[in-house]
Formats: structure tokens, sequence, C-alpha cells
């Protein structure tokens, strides 16, 4: 299958990595076009453009990655749609939730298909935990509680991440979207939206901490805490059920050893059965995922995570960010 990827930072080079055999790259854009070519000389394959329209009109692109910055996420994924192309576009996918019901009437119209990169969805751990999951071995659930942080770089307040216009919001837009994706995965809608975003250390007009409440209908509750003033990269996800927990922690690499602890509770409770997985080999998240992306268009399946589940993440950040309860100033 031939694809086209629109940014050729370092996400694009991940998903260049990530492509199956037989996939060939025929198209690669970047507003920095010495990007392009760069990414061009690495797949040894297609050509080189600046302009995202020329990738998405091209004939032979059947497939766009799109991983760019937050506010040319949706335009680009939109014109990608109506050409008919099927699209893989990075989380969370827009900077709002209209933009994302745009790109959905129009994939609609062209059959195209989307899939939004929440790519941590297929960590190991995270598989694992919703086989154990579904397999009704925590019994009804209870409670979600989660925590993403990074500590920034030097001149981090200066980057784009920064500014409201081209990331449409900080750390809760950016990391919090993943926490919220994957408490929904085992919690499901939430209806009441609580929490606030803030400004603590970084001297910019976005947020760099964000702290939610959520719950479900049955009234089950997500807590969840992100930062990019944690200084230690740190992610912790425990999801409770009543007979059991599952505690996700580390991510590979600086977010330390990937591994999946199960908390089994006995009759007579007490210390529970505790059953440890651990995942040294590294990140494959971005493989895998994209090995699903190729399955559903040979299938002709709808993608998940995709415009309905990146929706449901954004809603909630949209709610904290039209709370009132704005950024705070250092």
């Amino acid at each position: 299958m031939n694809y086209a990827i629109i940014g050729c930072g370092l996400i694009g080079k991940k998903r260049l990595g990530g492509m199956p055999a037989g996939a060939k790259l025929v198209v690669a854009c970047d507003t920095n076009l010495s990007r392009a070519e760069e990414l061009v000389k690495l797949a040894k394959s297609g050509r080189a453009v600046a302009d995202f329209q020329d990738a998405v009109a091209d004939p032979q692109a059947e497939v766009v990655f799109v991983s760019t910055l937050n506010s040319t996420l949706a335009p680009i994924t939109l014109a990608a749609v109506k050409n008919g192309r099927h699209v893989l576009v990075e989380k969370p996918g827009a900077i709002s939730v209209a933009e994302l019901k745009k790109i959905e009437t129009a994939a609609k119209k062209t059959g195209a298909l989307v899939r939004v990169g929440y790519n941590h969805r297929f960590h190991p751990a995270c598989l694992k935990a919703l086989e154990v999951f579904h397999s009704g071995a925590l019994g009804p659930m209870m409670f979600v509680r989660g925590r993403y942080g990074q500590g920034g770089r030097i001149g981090y307040e200066k980057e784009w991440r920064a500014d409201p216009k081209l990331s449409g919001g900080g750390e809760l837009i950016d990391q919090g979207v993943h926490l919220i994706d994957l408490a929904g995965i085992f919690l499901g809608k939430f209806t009441k939206v609580e929490g606030h975003a803030a400004t603590y250390f970084w001297k910019m007009p976005v947020d760099d901490n964000a702290f939610l409440s959520l719950r479900n209908a049955a009234g089950n509750t997500a807590w969840l805490h992100v930062s990019c003033s944690e200084w230690k990269n740190l992610f912790s996800l425990e999801i409770y059920g009543r007979d059991g927990k599952l505690h996700w922690e580390g991510l590979g690499g600086s977010y330390g050893m990937e591994r999946l602890t199960y908390y089994k509770m006995l009759p007579q409770m007490g210390p529970p059965e505790t059953t440890v997985w651990e995942f040294p080999r590294g990140d494959e998240s971005w493989k895998v995922e994209m090995m699903e992306f190729f399955e559903d268009i040979k299938l002709k399946r709808t993608p998940v995570p995709g415009l309905k589940e990146a929706q449901a993440a954004l809603e909630v950040v949209e709610r904290i960010y039209k709370s009132g309860k704005r950024p705070d100033r250092p």
C-alpha cells in the first residue's frame, strides 16, 4: 500500500520506521522541505513536497499519516479524507470537537477511514491489562487513578506547545488526553467532568498541570493528574475492581521499565496474590498500532480509537478549559 507522511519530524520518522513490509512511501511533506527530503532518503522512495495539498492529492497515496502541530492536524486530515484517503492522524486529532465532527462528516461521504494515534493503547502492559480486565478477573469496576508527567526542558516555554494558537492548550491536551483515553477504556463515557488546569512553573499562557475528577453514569471515578513539572518522568495507571487491581507503571526509556502488576483479592482479604509482568523489549506500540490500521483498511472496519474516541477525550479537555478555571499565571 502506498502512503504519504505529512510532518517529517520525530513522529514522522517513527511512523516511517514502523511501516510493514510492502508499504511504500510516495510523498513526504513538511513545511521545512529539507526534513521531507531526509525522510525520502531514509525510505529510499517517494518525493518531497512542502504543500500538504499536493501530498493529499497525489493519486498514488492511498493512505496519509499526519504528524504535525496540533493546530494543523485537523485541516490536513480534512483535506485528505475529502480526497478519499485513509488517515492515521496523531492525537489529539484536532484542537476542538467541532473540527473532529467536520472530519467525521467528510469521511462518511468519501468512505475514508480515520484512526487517531493514541499509541498508548498498544503498549504491551495495556494489552495485557485489557486481557485481564475482559476476563472478568477484576470484578465490577470501582475507579481508576492515573498520573503522567515529564519535566520539560530548557526553553520549553518558547516551543510550539506553549503557544495556545498552535497547541490548543497545555499539558492537558498534550499528555492529558492519553490518560483520559485510557481511563475511558475501563470506565466508558464520562458524564461528569470536574477539575482544573493551572500554570505553576513554566512562564507560558497554557497549563503545565491539570487535575481531573471524571465520573461515568454509574458513578465510577477516574482521578487523573498530568504535569510538565514532574522533573522525573513518570507514568502510572491503576485500575481498581472489587475483586482485584491492576497497576501499569513505566513506558520504557526515561519513564522506567514497563511493568504490569495484578493484585488478586483473596476471600480472607489481607495481602493479595500478586502477579507481575515486565516488558523490557522497548516500545513497539507505534508498530502494533500501524499494523492495526492496515488491518482496518484491509477489513474495511471502523478504526478504534478513531474519531469517536478522540471526540470523547477532547470533550473532557474542552469542558475543563471552558469551565472558567483558566490556567493560572506564575
